[in-house]
């Protein structure tokens, strides 16, 4: 897309040294190459929502934002995912977001937001319309995750979210915005009209837990943070001017959201470049809420350990943090429902995609029965330990016996990671029903690889179904 050769000279005020530092960073990230370690763990994420958004295609809200994008027109400029639709950025974002948050599929951060659903989705879109080369889409996806963690973080994360603000879609919106614009080529001065637009989008509130079919979910986490995050880079290099320094200041951004929070702004640019937080970023082992993770984790150790089965089973205590509690207790949707999940991995000894996913069997008379003497606490302890996500299961046996595990770092995150065997495994399966074997074993060798990628627009066949 051409852009203006100048931009107005209006005087404005000059910006804080950390906007210097921050829109100089951005401007310059997709240019630097990645230390080894970070770019592995960029692709892990990279396929490991590539194939979230796959398999959210059969799922509602995914279907939803590919039914609506597809009547939506607009210019060609990017692929939806499974599908064959080329269409705008903005839309191809929007889609793609919300199949990769269709359920609980995608990647977490301790800040309190899902980065992968939106960052990826518009570095995909914008690095798709601009041919951008894997390698600079794999850095402007990590500076996503960099931008959006610290923006959180910068807030008091666990304090914002308890204020009633929806960090999922402030962290992700920032990321995905910071990653488009470095694929767009914005300077540093266009990089701070990035930000104004960004500021002045930022939006969204705690009601969306008692969304029932998971698709305001879908766009609150995902969808409106990765088009709004395109769309706002693609105007500013269009030539949209704005202020230069929106987080400071009378009516900045930390003056009108940080009122009875401490906010941090020097947490915008901590050790940039030295410290990156994908590689502190969690990938779900198993396809459900992050609450549920742990628990999940304690059972099946109990299962393996003790031979545990489902008849054996009187009563089962779990327990896990005051907010975790909060998000999943007897929920609706099978997902994210922690006496639901429970009552599946006792049942099953494993939970899988299509468990996780079984509407009907939350009304099946033994999972039910099962699920009815599932006890879900939240606790002080685990509360105060946040953001770490510890689970406490402790399970009394019809014969007297009571057996109890604490999972205190959940396998796939930072302090327990994943491997890639493990990422391409779970991705690989995830996909399969979808795209087939073929192709989803292509797809997967084709992420390893995207560092020697010239174009991305060469991954368009593999993503469409």
């Amino acid at each position: 897309m051409s852009t203006p050769a100048t931009l107005p000279g209006a005087d404005v005020m000059a910006e804080t040294e950390i906007m210097q530092r921050l829109s100089e960073y951005v401007a310059a990230a997709a240019k630097q190459p990645l230390p080894p370690n970070v770019l592995e763990k960029t692709k892990h994420h990279v396929l490991d929502t590539i194939a979230s958004m796959v398999s959210g295609s059969t799922l509602l809200p995914g279907q939803q934002a590919v039914s609506y994008v597809r009547g939506r027109g607009g210019v060609a400029e990017a692929s939806v995912v499974a599908s064959g639709l080329v269409t705008s950025i903005e839309n191809a974002a929007l889609a793609n977001a919300m199949l990769a948050h269709s359920d609980e599929t995608d990647d977490s951060h301790a800040s309190q937001h899902h980065p992968g659903c939106g960052i990826v989705p518009a570095a995909l879109a914008m690095g798709e319309r601009e041919g951008a080369s894997g390698a600079a889409f794999l850095s402007a996806v990590a500076l996503g995750y960099d931008i959006g963690a610290r923006l959180n973080q910068s807030m008091v994360a666990i304090d914002f979210r308890e204020a009633g603000h929806a960090t999922h879609a402030f962290g992700a919106l920032f990321g995905a915005g910071a990653a488009a614009g470095s694929l767009a080529g914005l300077d540093p001065r266009r990089v701070r009209y990035l930000f104004s637009y960004l500021v002045q989008q930022a939006s969204g509130v705690g009601s969306w837990v008692r969304d029932k079919e998971h698709v305001e979910k879908a766009f609150v986490f995902a969808g409106m943070n990765a088009r709004h995050g395109v769309e706002a880079a693609s105007m500013v290099q269009h030539g949209f001017t704005g202020e230069e320094d929106p987080f400071d200041g009378l009516h900045g951004f930390y003056f009108t959201f940080g009122r009875g929070l401490n906010p941090n702004p020097d947490e915008l640019v901590r050790e940039l470049g030295s410290d990156y937080e994908i590689l502190r970023t969690n990938i779900k082992r198993w396809t459900v809420g992050s609450p549920i993770q742990a628990p999940l984790d304690s059972l099946l150790e109990l299962i393996r350990s003790h031979g545990v089965q489902a008849e054996q089973v009187e009563r089962v205590v779990v327990r896990v943090s005051h907010t975790g509690a909060n998000t999943t207790n007897d929920r609706t949707m099978p997902d994210i429902s922690m006496q639901h999940m429970c009552a599946v991995m006792l049942l099953d000894g494993i939970v899988t995609f299509e468990s996780s996913h079984d509407e009907e069997r939350m009304h099946d008379p033994a999972t039910a029965d099962l699920r009815s003497r599932i006890e879900l606490l939240g606790d002080d302890e685990l509360q105060r330990l946040l953001p770490e996500r510890q689970g406490i299961v402790e399970v009394q046996l019809k014969d007297g016996r009571t057996l109890s595990h604490r999972t205190i770092s959940v396998h796939g995150t930072a302090e327990n990671p994943m491997s890639t065997e493990e990422v391409d495994e779970k991705c690989y399966h995830l996909m399969t029903p979808v795209l087939g074997e073929q192709r989803s074993r292509s797809l997967c060798d084709a992420v390893w690889s995207l560092d020697s990628l010239p174009n991305l627009r060469d991954l368009r066949s593999l993503l469409m179904a």
